[in-house]
């Protein structure tokens, strides 16, 4: 039985590729490289010289723009847009992914235009409201707006989708 060697400790070479090739074949935001380096350092440790600045490399590959904080959030609010989760569902998937509030607002905008957009889309893909096959008992209702809750719709917004008669599509407030 072969046990495998530790891989030799991090350097500044070695740290700096190690980043290259993560946004090389990932999107990702500064906040996500910044916990990729640390969790890399933290598996492998540290052989440098001097203490690894991790912020300082996280913003030179952004300043290459190797990384776009504010792109990000637009390319991954339209994909859970898609998935059909709503605007408070995005908001965290943002937050958790290190994105200011500064560059989320081209991200917020679309996820504001699609609002009903991105419900419909959930509802088709739960089969509730105008998707189902029949109406729901009071139980499968209010399990269904707890699922619209969940991903992210607002109260009102999950009523309406829930509600819908079978075949029949509410209309978009204006």
């Amino acid at each position: 039985m072969t046990s495998k060697r530790p891989r030799a400790p991090l350097d500044e070479d070695s740290l700096r590729e190690a980043a290259l090739r993560y946004v090389s074949r990932f999107a990702t935001s500064r906040g996500k490289l910044l916990a990729y380096l640390q969790r890399k350092i933290k598996e492998r440790g540290w052989g440098g010289e001097q203490p690894a600045d991790l912020p300082a490399l996280v913003e030179r590959l952004a300043a290459l723009n190797y990384v776009d904080d504010s792109q990000y959030a637009v390319m991954k609010s339209a994909a859970l847009g898609r998935r059909g989760y709503g605007a408070r569902r995005i908001s965290e998937s943002l937050r958790a992914a290190g994105i200011a509030p500064a560059d989320r607002a081209d991200a917020d905008a679309q996820v504001d235009a699609e609002t009903w957009l991105a419900a419909e889309r959930y509802a088709r893909r739960k089969r509730v409201g105008p998707y189902a096959a029949a109406a729901p008992d009071p139980k499968q209702r209010d399990k269904a707006i707890a699922a619209f809750l969940r991903a992210g719709h607002s109260y009102a917004i999950a009523r309406r989708w829930v509600d819908a008669a079978p075949g029949e599509v509410p209309e978009a407030e204006e």
